[in-house]
């Protein structure tokens, strides 16, 4: 008899519009030389498993939004565009030796903040 497929539950997805918008909200919000996380943003828009749709949600925001301020969980900003890192370190962002952006210094901890 051949192994039976495990069966998976479908994972909730959100509302398109409102995550972004909520996104969109949060990301205005992160303080000159600070940043987050794609992940930290998802988490606080109430999907915590949904890095990536922020982080698409960047792809597709307003160009007003400081979306230099995102980085990903290691501090590596985005592939691709090079003007990110000049942004940052204008508002005083410090970088490692690998080039990835200093979260021990820099990381908005907005969880003490609220």
């Amino acid at each position: 008899m051949p192994p039976q497929p495990i069966p998976t539950l479908p994972m909730p997805t959100p509302d398109h519009d409102k995550f972004y918008s909520d996104v969109y909200n949060i990301v205005s919000q992160i303080p000159a030389g600070r940043v987050l996380t794609y992940g930290t943003i998802a988490r606080l828009a109430g999907w915590p498993h949904h890095s990536r749709m922020a982080g698409r949600a960047m792809c597709k925001a307003p160009s007003a939004l400081p979306c230099h301020r995102v980085v990903n969980a290691t501090g590596r900003t985005a592939p691709g565009w090079t003007e990110q890192p000049a942004l940052l370190r204008a508002e005083g962002v410090r970088f490692k030796k690998n080039g990835c952006v200093d979260l021990a210094q820099c990381l908005w901890e907005i969880a003490n903040e609220v």
